[in-house]
């Protein structure tokens, strides 16, 4: 392989681990910590894997991948069902992470409150001096449109 090529692929390999990484930091912002998002992107890679196979792919402790998984089931980012299988024993549950639009929706409405706080400030502070009322922030989440199915649709 030629040095140019060589070094045309680390350069590409450092790109998506930093990627990765940005991926990673975003979704412990949304999902509280870093275990929670390495689960959620493992999920998105396996769907329906069961708590052992998660724990195996992400290297985390089997203990702290079902103490998560609970949590993020209660907290409906994840869904689970039995695995069916065709001999005796336990059934165990496997999981399936919401798609990424529904996880953002879902933070939509807390960011709304946050930011309105924060806009609204001085008239929480001092009421009788401000003249001006704020409006509400309003955000809106649209999935963006998957070019592959709109070439096919052209067809």
């Amino acid at each position: 392989m030629s040095k140019g090529r060589e070094r045309l692929e680390e350069e590409a390999d450092r790109a998506v681990d930093q990627f990765d990484q940005s991926i990673v930091d975003l979704l412990s912002w949304v999902l509280d910590t870093e275990t929670r998002a390495r689960i959620y992107v493992y999920l998105r890679q396996q769907p329906y894997s069961t708590s052992e196979e998660i724990a195996e792919g992400t290297g985390l402790y089997p203990s702290t991948v079902r103490e998560s998984l609970a949590e993020l089931h209660d907290e409906e980012k994840v869904e689970r069902r039995k695995r069916e299988s065709e001999g005796a024993g336990n059934n165990p549950y496997e999981y399936t992470a919401i798609a990424p639009s529904d996880l953002v929706g879902g933070i939509v409405g807390q960011i709304q409150d946050e930011l309105n706080t924060v806009f609204n400030l001085d008239d929480h502070l001092e009421p009788e001096e401000t003249a001006e009322t704020s409006e509400p922030v309003s955000i809106r989440v649209e999935e963006q449109d998957d070019p592959a199915e709109e070439e096919e649709g052209d067809e």
